[in-house]
């Protein structure tokens, strides 16, 4: 019997961790404290970075060596982790508790919001720096047919 107990208390802590879920882009609690001026200008700060990576990513390309090499690797995995982080502002917060469907702008923010994460998508699939221009376009087009005026930041 005892030795079933040790193997019992790991699968039971395996289970429980592979359950438990964070809250990347807010607590989806209804708690009524929202941030969205805050969501557009992480977003931008994700696609310049994102912008950068591809601008590091095509210098090391062609460049041997193991540090270049691990270099090249670290840049690629910043703008994969930059485009996802986007995509989940954009899934999470906006489209999950933001847009609604009763806002007489839902179908306008909805095809917005939709664009910002076939954008960031690009952004992953490539380095061409004109998908990380669209990314930004993507947002601030969002940022207006969220917010209802033109944009006036980055």
């Amino acid at each position: 019997m005892k030795r079933f107990i040790l193997p019992t208390l790991a699968l039971g802590a395996v289970l429980l961790l592979g359950t438990v879920r964070t809250a990347d882009a807010h607590c989806e609690v209804p708690c009524g404290i929202y941030a969205d001026q805050m969501r557009f200008e992480m977003m931008l700060e994700d696609q310049g970075t994102i912008a950068k990576a591809m601008a590091q990513i095509t210098e090391l390309a062609g460049k041997e060596g193991a540090l270049e090499r691990n270099q090249l690797v670290r840049w690629v995995n910043t703008k994969e982790a930059h485009a996802t982080k986007t995509m989940d502002v954009i899934a999470q917060y906006f489209m999950a508790q933001r847009i609604k469907p009763s806002n007489e702008a839902y179908v306008k923010q909805l095809t917005a919001a939709h664009a910002v994460l076939q954008a960031a998508m690009k952004c992953k699939q490539t380095v061409d720096p004109k998908n990380a221009d669209a990314l930004k376009t993507a947002i601030t087009k969002l940022y207006e047919a969220y917010e209802g005026k033109p944009f006036g930041g980055h």
